[in-house]
């Protein structure tokens, strides 16, 4: 039949031959994922892992930082090897991974990095020429078929402009192609290699964290890419509103028992299931606990009366004397033998009842922060006023012009916008690192500022957690017991600061805002690093500050829940809009 190359995922492929296409169908292929274990010499992250992808799904890995995510796609992606089990998927799978702190060719130029990715429209077309001969000679070779399908694949990507939406839409359009890679900033970077993940057109995506420093419309850009492509997908992420528009089943990794637990529907849907799940548990256990008292109680009783029964077996009392009656010992020794054999056989049933898989366990506390912010004293009604405030790093170069707002006591606001737009330098700006280009920043004389970086630079990497908050507290018990409340514990508050994870450096961050009495925090991108547990608790305790709160968020999740204020940057203006939580 003749005609023009179609697209994969239709289930129909094509083999040019002679001017004419030879046409055949390919079964859909599907990721399995069979009792997969990771050790290591002193820890277990998951045991019997067992699940499958087939093409156009969509799952959310979620779980506390530490419990094994990145691990288990590493795996996935043939980059480490399990302990047990076995990963099962087509050889000819494209497969599109992105790690964490993976960077893209630092000698490079960006487009030759973007180049690289997509192809050069008329050299894809030589090689696909040169595929489409060498499979024709060999029809049945799942290696040529393999390089055909990814030459025709990347053409018609080339061809429907694609490339050129995925760079604008990740805000790598506006740099110029020239520009060396090693000279991006790090968000930019993060950016890029996400592009080049998604340039080589996978039919199996496996995103670690994709959402790190992209924006609002970034984020809902990448919603929007993931719900038209046909590829199935493994998210980790704790985005919660990312999860809630993409995914369609989760995946929840526990710690505690090193097992994987799959939830149909969004994030909330699995947060829904979750909690009536532990309260049903609860309730199940206080209901076991009851039965246990009972069992135990009732063999007490048993064994108290053998007991009895054994010490009157010598005689009997009538009346005012005790006699001894023939016989009488040894049939009262028989029923005490009984009675105490009822009592050994009941301890054993209750043994293994408390032995058996009928046994509910003791829901287990999950692993947060417990921030307690200390409340201030008095404090003016208005925290902070911008008057006619410039901001930026070059004189006739601002980023942000003639900002006139208010930030009030007790008042929780969000700052939110494009990546770049002046959101940071309009942060360090109102704590004091730059000055204004123009106007003036207006601090009020009972406001404590509070500075809380992205790069957790307020920390001394050289100290330890203990010598952090050293000064704050008479004894190194007490400092101790502070950081317990942030996590920290076994021989972590003694780790020098250098070799904290990010997560570790922010929840020491925040401990370190707390311990000194901030009533006026400047919060910029406080929930990078963080969990969802621990986004869940920050969140919370926050709520609870009855400070001021300025903080760079872009996490849709906690701006919904949070913010009785937002501040939108637009172009060189800020844009003040009023939440529903301002009651």
């Amino acid at each position: 039949s003749p005609g023009k190359p179609g697209g994969l995922g239709t289930g129909r492929e094509q083999v040019p031959c002679g001017g004419w296409f030879l046409y055949y169908t390919r079964e859909n292929t599907m990721l399995t994922v069979h009792h997969l274990s990771k050790s290591y010499e002193l820890q277990t992250l998951f045991e019997d892992v067992s699940f499958s992808l087939n093409p156009g799904e969509r799952l959310g890995l979620v779980g506390p930082n530490g419990c094994g995510k990145t691990t288990l796609l590493r795996i996935l992606a043939g980059e480490e090897q399990p302990s047990r089990g076995t990963v099962s998927r087509d050889p000819g799978l494209r497969t599109g991974y992105l790690p964490q702190g993976f960077t893209p060719d630092q000698t490079a130029t960006l487009g030759e990095v973007i180049g690289a990715a997509a192809g050069e429209p008329q050299a894809l077309e030589d090689e696909l020429a040169a595929a489409a001969l060498a499979l024709t000679q060999a029809p049945q070779n799942a290696a040529r078929q393999a390089v055909y399908d990814d030459l025709l694949q990347r053409i018609q990507a080339a061809e429907s402009g694609r490339a050129a939406a995925i760079l604008a839409g990740l805000g790598l359009d506006t740099i110029d192609p020239a520009f060396p890679v090693r000279q991006l900033s790090g968000g930019q970077q993060t950016r890029l290699s996400l592009g080049l993940v998604l340039l080589s057109d996978p039919q199996l995506l496996l995103l670690d964290e994709p959402t790190n420093h992209l924006d609002i419309a970034m984020l809902e850009w990448l919603e929007d890419w993931l719900a038209g492509c046909p590829c199935a997908a493994l998210i980790v992420s704790h985005d919660r509103t990312f999860l809630d528009h993409t995914v369609s089943r989760i995946l929840d990794m526990d710690m505690h028992r090193h097992q994987v637990r799959e939830y149909a529907g969004n994030y909330s849907d699995y947060l829904a299931q979750r909690q009536a799940e532990i309260k049903q548990q609860w309730a199940d256990y206080k209901d076991q606990q009851l039965e246990v008292r009972r069992m135990r109680q009732d063999i007490a009783r048993t064994r108290a009366q053998a007991m009895d029964t054994e010490r009157k077996a010598s005689s009997i009392r009538i009346g005012g004397g005790e006699y001894k009656l023939k016989g009488y010992k040894s049939y009262q020794q028989g029923i005490a033998k009984k009675v105490a054999k009822k009592a050994k056989a009941r301890q054993k049933k209750l043994e293994r009842y408390l032995e058996s898989d009928e046994r509910v366990e003791k829901p287990q506390s999950e692993w947060q922060m417990r921030l307690e912010f200390s409340q201030p004293a008095h404090q003016s009604r208005s925290m902070l006023r911008l008057e006619g405030l410039s901001v930026g790093y070059l004189p006739g170069q601002p980023l942000l012009v003639a900002l006139n707002l208010e930030l009030r006591a007790g008042r929780r606001v969000v700052l939110t916008g494009p990546n770049g737009s002046g959101k940071t330098t309009l942060l360090r700006t109102i704590s004091g690192q730059i000055p204004p280009l123009a106007g003036e920043v207006h601090v009020a004389p009972s406001a404590r500022l509070g500075y809380l970086t992205q790069d957790q630079s307020g920390l001394d990497l050289r100290q330890t957690p203990v010598e952090t908050l050293g000064g704050y507290f008479s004894t190194e018990t007490e400092v101790r017991r502070f950081l317990s409340y942030y996590l920290f514990t076994g021989d972590e508050p003694l780790k020098p600061n250098e070799l904290l994870s990010y997560g570790q450096r922010t929840r020491l961050s925040l401990a370190l805002l707390v311990a000194q009495g901030c009533n006026c925090l400047l919060l910029d991108e406080p929930v990078n690093h963080l969990d969802i547990p621990s986004r869940s608790q920050f969140e919370q305790a926050l709520s609870q500050f009855e400070g001021a709160v300025l903080a760079v968020v872009h996490d849709r999740y906690f701006i919904e829940r949070f913010a009785e204020e937002v501040w939108w940057v637009e172009g060189q203006g800020i844009r003040r809009e009023l939440t529903a939580n301002l009651g």
